[in-house]
């Protein structure tokens, strides 16, 4: 454990005992990744991708490259990138001459991302630090070949899907320089 990535305020989680929560000692192995993750889920719910991204993004710099903790970050830096990607241009594209929808610049853009983030998620538990990441993967594939298979989805943390607070949007914005 790192002394910088310790903070005695970041609670259990709400259900299980997830890869990272030590309950023999009642304490994360970095309580600032879980932080990170709470905020950076819940913005992620609420369709703020631009803050989730920036809350993941954070916390990422604590950890140098290769660890788990760098790989799973980074995914979801990843995640959040291209969520942001397909609902900001989604609206904003032309429609073809037939009136048909062609394939989205955001889309292309998301789908690189996602290859980006499961690639980043190779060997990383299915419940890292709470988060659900193998309905994270399942999803991120699915929407490789249909992006509406991000629609009406979220990320399940600790068995829900919770969304912002406004303790979460002021963290995000604590992290603008």
């Amino acid at each position: 454990m790192d002394d910088h990535t310790r903070d005695p305020s970041v609670g259990p989680p709400l259900a299980g005992a997830p890869t990272g929560w030590h309950a023999d000692r009642d304490v994360w192995e970095h309580a600032t990744l879980r932080r990170a993750t709470v905020h950076g889920v819940r913005l992620y719910n609420s369709g703020e991708f631009h803050e989730s991204h920036d809350c993941f993004e954070d916390e990422w710099y604590n950890y140098g490259r290769g660890n788990t903790e760098s790989k799973f970050l980074h995914g979801m830096v990843q995640v959040a990138a291209g969520a942001y990607k397909h609902f900001d241009f989604e609206d904003s594209e032309a429609q073809s001459a037939s009136g048909s929808r062609t394939e989205s610049g955001g889309d292309a853009g998301m789908r690189s991302l996602f290859e980006t983030a499961l690639q980043y998620f190779h060997g990383v538990p299915n419940d890292f630090y709470g988060v659900d990441l193998l309905d994270v993967r399942t999803v991120l594939t699915n929407a490789l070949n249909d992006p509406e298979a991000l629609h009406d989805w979220r990320i399940r943390l600790d068995g829900g899907t919770p969304t912002a607070r406004e303790e979460d949007v002021l963290y995000a914005e604590s992290l603008e320089h």
